[in-house]
């Protein structure tokens, strides 16, 4: 006398989490605890390749202003001097950066905003504390440095 169970025709399986854009693609964000192995983002990896170079181009006197090296790249001005503002990021956050250990709110859009000088401020920044709480100078305010 054995009795089978019926099989149900359709299983259900909830599993949570939500999609968000990251560097121009879409990808999947589980709930804390749950972490997919993470990749560097190509979109900001290319913008630091790009700043490096074109730092090394103006440094090594190949051209003299950045106006000079955009018009040559037939890029804008604007957009090169956001994307050279990435040379000033600490160390750890380029790091980060480079291996995909950048915390999801370290995006493309997010890092061309304005940031702390200061690397231990950047760390506050990119770690996903909330800004405002101390102002310190950004690299897009004018500022007096004593080197």
């Amino acid at each position: 006398m054995s009795r089978q169970a019926q099989v149900p025709d359709t299983v259900t399986l909830h599993v949570p989490f939500r999609i968000v854009k990251r560097g121009g693609r879409k990808e999947m964000r589980l709930p804390e605890g749950n972490a997919l192995p993470r990749q560097a983002d190509n979109a900001l990896v290319k913008a630091l390749a790009r700043a490096f170079r074109w730092k090394r181009m103006l440094e090594s006197g190949e051209f003299a202003t950045i106006a000079e090296l955009a018009e040559r790249e037939g890029i804008a001005f604007t957009y090169m001097a956001r994307v050279l503002r990435l040379t000033l990021l600490a160390p750890h956050v380029i790091e980060a950066i480079l291996n995909g250990k950048q915390g999801p709110e370290v995006t493309l859009a997010q890092v061309f905003e304005p940031f702390p000088l200061s690397w231990t401020m950047q760390r506050d920044e990119f770690s996903g504390q909330k800004r405002g709480a101390h102002r310190s100078p950004t690299a897009a305010e004018p500022q007096n440095l004593c080197l």
